[in-house]
């Protein structure tokens, strides 16, 4: 029997994490997380969930990571083939569909999220009338802004991870020249993300002549003992400060820039005490625009999936969810 649900989900390159929702401000509720690499394709892991859930929604918005273009989406990092949502909401049997960018649905939450749900980083004050972004490293690196409009909020999705990575010590110059060598770029992603944290690691080992370590990103940022894994941390949260401290610039984001993904909230306490902030506002001669914009972290556990229901709200607006 169809049931007058929706489902939401937040699509990654390692999990899709789905959940049921009745209408934009109502709560979430069987929150689950899949593998990506246990299903073929967005389609298939979504029917997976919603058997195991017994529940057939009425629609469905979809936040994947990755770009939503021509009719078509693409997860980056997560192996699956391009995709047409009007096939997957045939495939599911839904009324409706919206595939939306991960971080376009982050943007899209950022109005809902209360104190409870956020840590400051560093000092500023948010102007309530001002643009708002996003940026969140996680299995990839994502950006997305937020506009006010008299219509509402407006979201910015792009694919903003991909521009060059900032480097300014002469350090991080030489670890931007070994990823350059390597991979044929110094895009931003390929260290301000888990794999781009090993690979920090990595370069700062062959930098000073030691050997390359085979670890994962969780055992580099709970390692607090090993001088290499605790630089390469430092390392990751200056590089990130200053490319948020570039999307703040380029979007204006003087109602504050929020910070996502699955990495952060596992170093919350380094990227306090980290230059982070310092290089954030570090964008002479416009240090003191900078200083005013607030800076946080979400600790929200499932921040997209709410930006994914508020989005079926705005392309639904006359469908009562319950």
């Amino acid at each position: 029997m169809r049931e007058a649900k929706w489902l939401v989900a937040d699509v990654g390159g390692t999990n899709a994490r789905f959940a049921l929702v009745e209408g934009p401000d109502g709560a979430l509720s069987e929150v689950r997380a899949l593998p990506t690499r246990d299903h073929p394709g967005l389609a298939e892991a979504a029917a997976a969930y919603l058997d195991a859930v017994g529940v057939r929604p009425v629609a469905a918005c979809l936040a994947v990571a990755g770009p939503v273009t021509d009719g078509t989406f693409h997860l980056t990092n997560a192996g699956w083939p391009k995709s047409d949502p009007e096939a997957v909401r045939a495939h599911l049997g839904l009324a409706h569909l919206d595939v939306i960018n991960d971080f376009e649905a982050l943007a899209l939450a950022l109005p809902r999220l209360g104190e409870d749900d956020l840590v400051s980083i560093g000092r500023g004050r948010p102007d309530p009338g001002a643009s708002l972004a996003v940026v969140g490293p996680g299995t990839g690196l994502g950006v997305a802004g937020l506009v006010r409009t008299p219509a509402g909020y407006v979201p910015l999705p792009g694919e903003g991870g991909h521009v060059d990575v900032p480097a300014a010590t002469d350090r991080e110059l030489v670890v931007a020249r070994l990823l350059r060598a390597e991979k044929g770029a110094a895009s931003a992603e390929y260290l301000l993300s888990g794999a781009g944290l090993a690979r920090i690691r990595r370069y700062l080992a062959a930098i000073d002549g030691r050997p390359a370590l085979d670890l994962a990103p969780r055992q580099i940022s709970e390692d607090r003992d090993d001088p290499l894994s605790r630089e390469a941390v430092e390392m990751f949260c200056a590089l990130l400060g200053s490319h948020a401290g570039n999307v703040a610039l380029t979007l204006g984001a003087r109602g504050g820039v929020y910070l996502g993904g699955g990495i952060l909230p596992r170093i919350a306490d380094v990227l306090r005490g980290s230059a982070f902030r310092a290089r954030f506002e570090g964008k002479p001669p416009v240090e003191d625009y900078m200083r005013a914009i607030p800076t946080a972290l979400i600790v929200h556990p499932g921040p997209a999936l709410l930006g994914a229901a508020v989005r079926l709200a705005q392309s639904l607006p006359d469908l009562e969810p319950a």
